[in-house]
């Protein structure tokens, strides 16, 4: 019963002191409040082009929902800039008589982290993530569905590379 009494009070105590969230992000609500995203750029021959545009937007509503940051454009605390930098479909399992069973949509992002309070902690990376389908059904058909995917597992690679400690 003791240890039950201890670790409830451990978890409120960190939960109120509003750095640490059961949910492993880590934001320090002294020196960091605000964040910024600008608009990502499409630098992918074959992307759509809005696609730039759906992940600038993605990205901010993951942070805006799962962060106590707001979002500001003028003197932010943090900020992101993107690139699509490959929007590439490729046959995967072949089958018996070399046909391809599945497509692979993959698309990169190149993707900046700036911390205008702390600058050892500004990085630059690539994130990429992939969406199988069919052979028989055409990419248009799918893209909408195939790009959620895509933009909410690189997303979470993003704030996950930002905002916690792994």
């Amino acid at each position: 019963m003791r240890q039950f009494i201890f670790f409830t009070s451990l978890i409120a105590v960190l939960a109120a002191s509003g750095c640490y969230t059961l949910s492993g992000v880590s934001i320090d609500p002294n020196i960091y409040k605000t964040y910024y995203v600008e608009q990502f750029v499409n630098n992918a021959d074959n992307a759509p082009p809005t696609l730039a545009v759906e992940a600038s937007e993605t990205l901010k509503e993951k942070i805006r929902t799962e962060s106590r940051l707001v979002f500001n454009d003028t003197d932010p605390d943090i900020e992101f800039k993107g690139k699509v930098v490959s929007y590439v479909v490729t046959f995967e399992a072949p089958q018996p008589g070399e046909q391809a069973a599945i497509n692979r949509l993959r698309i990169t992002f190149a993707v900046e982290y700036i911390d205008h309070k702390e600058e050892k902690k500004n990085w630059k990376q690539n994130f990429q993530f992939f969406f199988d389908y069919p052979t028989t059904t055409d990419l248009a058909s799918i893209q909408s569905q195939a790009h959620e995917a895509i933009l909410r597992q690189v997303m979470e690679d993003i704030f996950n590379k930002t905002f916690t400690d792994w």
